[in-house]
């Protein structure tokens, strides 16, 4: 827990990651409402989602390294503010186009997450360090629950745009108070930003993840999809040339190599597909009329309360992972998580018959989440230089996001790939789909085992190699 200086410090990061974790799922119910108000199609309502998924992937690890180069502090301020101008606008939208804008300067707020964590490194003695960062995780994890269960009642009993209304003020006060009571970072990296890096980076991410998101509508085979894939695959490797050159990476890839770092990032990319997929068909299954031989046709809100296991599970399991950290490690803890996701997932291919069984997978899944998203955000803070603490970070969330998009995608070929006549799918869908997640997770808990075991919050020798190298040779940019 943090000392008595650091608290407020401490519960201005928690308010402010906690209420863009809610805004990532808060939506998402409400997506039909939204679409009859503003009298568009649903092809077009979709894009409330996939804008901020774009724009939240483009700069959380830019603003992350912001961060690191010209202080945490400042750059946390400028997005919160960012965040409250998107709620804003997203509360007055006139229009389809105008929520969507909204949600594109929202996304800004994905930065709060690496910024956060390198906060936390900087400012709090390094005993209290896993366990702040394990109790924050749990508020980030719950957030997108609460998302989940608050945005029915919130709709039925005022409006949709009260689910941007009621952040405005709650980031206007966490703003306020980060500007006045958080201390500037005293460690920063040298040089500056890599604009062509930046630029590389967005591209690329943008190319990857507005396919995937909407191949369910485009088809997987169409020109736009296979050609914005191969111009991903394109850009990424004149990314991490530019960025292998650069005097002054956006990301540094000698970071990215190393063994705790990769192996963490392919379990964050593997769990993350289970946990979206989850987070976007379970409310579905249990949506869906039982005539179709399966489902409990609840409301969005039952489905909603449903979920709620799910949310207690995940901040109980996030407070509870920074006091075991000590004990069992972070590479312990990850590992449990995943497997617990691939349990909850494999019991629910099998038994999602009854109500509670649904309730009690949503209950163990949620328990592995808290635990997975504590432990991946310690090993990599205790893994890398203080000074690419908010770079690694926000590229461990973004792999996350990526794996993520990457494993709804597939879940949705298998769950709308085959439709009754009545429109609905099939029960064996969701049956394929929720086993391939349990695969996935299974996979995620393989990759947390290859994870060097270490103490989170020294640096290892390989860190202390990365300082030690030589800058890459090139031109300077």
């Amino acid at each position: 827990m943090p000392g008595k200086s650091t608290r407020l410090t401490f519960a201005v990061l928690v308010t402010g990651a906690g209420v863009f974790s809610m805004l990532q799922s808060l939506i998402a119910p409400a997506l039909p409402t939204v679409q009859h108000a503003l009298h568009t199609s649903q092809s077009t309502a979709t894009w409330v989602m996939t804008a901020y998924l774009l724009s939240a992937s483009v700069f959380t690890p830019i603003l992350g390294r912001v961060g690191d180069l010209v202080g945490k502090k400042r750059t946390l301020v400028a997005v919160l503010l960012a965040v409250l101008v998107g709620c804003l606008l997203g509360a007055l939208a006139p229009s389809i186009g105008v929520l969507i804008v909204a949600r594109v300067v929202q996304g800004v707020g994905g930065a709060l997450f690496p910024l956060s964590f390198g906060i936390i490194r900087d400012e709090f003695a390094p005993a209290e360090v896993p366990g702040s960062i394990g109790n924050l995780s749990a508020v980030i994890a719950a957030g997108g629950g609460v998302g989940m269960v608050a945005a029915g009642p919130i709709v039925s009993a005022l409006d949709y745009r009260w689910l941007f209304w009621i952040p405005v003020a709650v980031v206007a006060a966490t703003a306020l108070i980060a500007l006045r009571c958080i201390p500037e970072s005293r460690n920063r990296a040298e040089g500056g930003v890599s604009w062509l890096g930046a630029g590389l980076l967005s591209a690329w991410l943008v190319a990857l993840l507005l396919p995937v998101s909407q191949a369910g509508t485009w088809g997987w085979t169409s020109p736009r999809v296979t050609g914005l894939l191969a111009a991903a695959v394109v850009l990424f490797v004149l990314w991490v040339y530019a960025e292998a050159h650069s005097a002054t990476p956006l990301i540094d890839l000698r970071v990215m190599r190393l063994p705790a770092v990769w192996t963490t990032n392919t379990a964050a990319l593997l769990f993350g597909a289970g946990m979206y997929a989850i987070w976007t068909f379970l409310p579905g299954f249990v949506q869906t009329p039982s005539r179709a031989g399966y489902g409990f046709g609840a409301s969005v809100t039952a489905a909603g309360l449903l979920m709620l296991p799910m949310l207690v599970a995940m901040f109980l399991s996030g407070v509870l992972s920074g006091r075991l950290q000590p004990v069992l490690g972070a590479k312990t803890l990850l590992t449990a998580g995943a497997g617990l996701g691939a349990l909850a997932c494999g019991f629910l291919a099998l038994w999602h018959d009854q109500q509670w069984q649904v309730a009690l997978v949503a209950g163990v899944f949620g328990f592995g989440i808290g635990l997975a998203f504590a432990s991946m955000a310690n090993l990599i803070v205790g893994s890398v230089p203080a000074d690419q603490t908010g770079a690694a970070t926000g590229m461990n969330a973004n792999i996350r996001t990526i794996g993520g998009s990457l494993g709804t995608s597939v879940t949705s070929l298998l769950v709308t790939g085959h439709l009754q006549p009545s429109g609905l799918p099939y029960a064996s869908g969701y049956t394929h789909g929720f086993a391939l997640l349990a695969l996935l997770c299974l996979a995620a808990a393989s990759a947390a085992l290859l994870v060097p075991v270490g103490r989170a919050g020294h640096r290892s020798a390989a860190v202390l190699a990365v300082e030690a190298e030589p800058e890459p040779v090139g031109p300077r940019r």
